[in-house]
């Protein structure tokens, strides 16, 4: 994107100063960002520029109205705890107008204020990784108490592992690319571990695991991290707060954090499940968490790291299969790449179910 275009969506902003800077952070798979820096009568004040995805979020207006309500509640359970909000929770910049976002011809903006003397990553030590772990467990805490049935389905089904497979066995059907016979040792390995994968959801189904809200995209760069302490600040990306289970978040942060080889690694041989990394982001989400999750919620917590592992490698292999219509991708196989990937992590996570289950425990004090 040009500074000039730039230059044409801010003036419909409550933003104070002008532009000098002007960089676009391309580590999200889904949304345009911009970190941008504007000069105010020689004070410097940063903010984020996100051109949201309409593809993915078909109503932003209604999930935007989501991150208000939530950030809101945030910000007074922070006050109520003594805590001072500041850099502790995202806030919404508001249009001229006094709206959430602003809509024209180049899509839908919206600006939040730029967290200043914090970082976030995609790749941490088992440290930092256990303050990840500390803020989405604190980030569910605080929403303990809010209604998770208010919160608009920002992408409906968004978890729901059956409705991930039947995506998957639509996406073979019509073989729009051309791709399905190309991949047919993953399509079985996939469909072969169908039933485990989707035992999160039915369980749900049967009422035997509640709904919370849930972040439902935890991966180590959503929490910002102070630079001075190394403790964690605040969460971020909140387009997909939605009503969920706690093991999603948890199984998603772990898929994510504690691999030993970045999502898109193309050498499977580099892949495992690093268990130091993972001990570190249980033991500091249990600490935040332990309070207000239900016993039967924490023993679960391993098989969300499966369910979420095998989930990704069927919406990875399915938008393979559409002709890569949903994730952003760097080269032709980039989708493909990320379902072996995915695959080659649920395989080690499987052959370390004992070990994980016996972390768990220990740390509940089972």
């Amino acid at each position: 994107m040009e500074a000039k275009e730039i230059l044409d969506i801010l003036p419909h902003f409550a933003l104070e100063g002008r532009l000098t800077e002007a960089k676009e952070l391309k580590s999200g798979n889904i949304n345009a960002t911009y970190r941008l820096a504007l000069d105010d009568h020689g004070i410097r004040r940063e903010y984020i520029l996100q051109r949201i995805n309409t593809y993915v979020f078909r109503d932003p207006e209604r999930m935007m109205k989501n991150i208000a309500a939530v950030t809101d509640h945030l910000r007074a359970a922070l006050l109520k705890a003594g805590e001072p909000p500041d850099r502790r929770v995202l806030r919404v910049i508001p249009t001229a107008e006094g709206k959430l976002l602003h809509t024209d011809s180049s899509g839908c903006w919206r600006v939040y204020p730029f967290i200043s003397g914090a970082f976030a990553r995609d790749t941490v030590d088992a440290a930092a990784f256990r303050e990840v772990g500390r803020g989405f467990g604190r980030f569910q805490q605080l929403l303990a108490d809010y209604p998770a049935e208010r919160l608009y389905e920002s992408i409906p089904d968004f978890h729901n592992t059956e409705k991930r497979y039947e995506q998957l066995s639509a996406a073979i059907k019509a073989d729009a690319a051309g791709r399905v016979k190309e991949v047919q040792p993953e399509i079985q390995f996939l469909f072969a571990h169908r039933e485990r994968l989707c035992g999160i959801v039915r369980l749900i189904a049967r009422g035997e695991m509640p709904l919370r809200v849930t972040h439902n995209d935890t991966k180590s760069n959503n929490v910002m991290l102070d630079k001075a302490t190394g403790r964690a600040l605040c969460v971020i990306d909140l387009d997909t707060v939605m009503p969920g289970s706690v093991l999603y978040d948890y199984g998603d942060a772990i898929r994510f954090g504690a691999s030993t080889a970045p999502e898109d690694e193309p050498d499977t041989g580099k892949i495992a499940l690093d268990m130091e990394k993972t001990a570190a982001f249980t033991q500091g989400f249990i600490e935040e968490t332990g309070g207000f999750l239900r016993q039967d919620e924490l023993q679960r917590l391993p098989l969300g790291i499966e369910a979420m592992t095998g989930e990704v490698a069927v919406r990875f292999l399915a938008d393979y299969l559409n002709g890569d219509r949903y994730f952003k991708i760097n080269f032709p196989c980039h989708n493909l790449v990320r379902a072996r990937a995915q695959i080659a992590l649920l395989r080690d996570v499987e052959s370390k179910r004992e070990a994980l289950q016996k972390m768990v425990d220990e740390l509940i004090g089972l």
